[in-house]
């Protein structure tokens, strides 16, 4: 059995977070934004929070908690549910490497993020692209639900057909 660990990203975890997220580019097609400077992206300053998975101690994915910047599944929220801007998060840069795959990280980096937010009193939202039909498996096996459908804007005016999501209520 492989040892797996989710912990707090730590700033000297960038550049193994890169290269894990520039590999899941080259396997998925994924992320579509931030591969050309990942270490950049993954250090945004909307970033709240963020984790990695180790698996036998190489970092193998990831996960970050992110203020909102525009993004339509916040909108979403806020419509349905009255809830204020700044009770709201976005779940983000969640990927895996596929070797590191069918050992639950990706629901381990999930359920830290979840449980943080839960701490902190706020509600998670996110988007996933149509195509990515394992995660959305992920998502709902983990209590999420669908609240829409919206585009994924990226680059310079690209876009690409997404879903959006909320997190369970505690």
């Amino acid at each position: 059995m492989k040892s797996v660990i989710v912990r707090p990203f730590e700033n000297s975890d960038l550049a193994d977070a890169a290269a894990a997220l520039v590999d899941v580019h080259a396997t998925d097609g994924y992320p579509v934004e931030g591969v050309d400077e990942p270490e950049t992206w993954l250090r945004s300053a909307d970033v709240i929070a963020a984790w990695v998975g180790e698996v036998d101690g190489a970092v193998v994915g990831h996960v970050a908690i992110m203020r909102p910047h525009g993004e339509d599944a916040v909108s979403l929220w806020m419509q349905q549910s009255g809830d204020k801007e700044d009770q709201i998060a976005v779940l983000a840069r969640l990927f895996v490497v596929k070797s590191a795959r069918k050992h639950a990280v990706g629901e381990r980096l999930m359920q830290a993020a979840m449980s943080y937010a839960e701490e902190h009193g706020l509600r998670l939202v996110l988007d996933v692209m149509t195509k990515d039909i394992a995660a959305m498996r992920l998502y709902e096996r983990l209590g999420w639900r669908e609240i829409g459908q919206a585009p994924h804007h990226y680059g310079s005016g690209q876009s690409i057909d997404a879903v959006c999501y909320v997190a369970p209520s505690s």
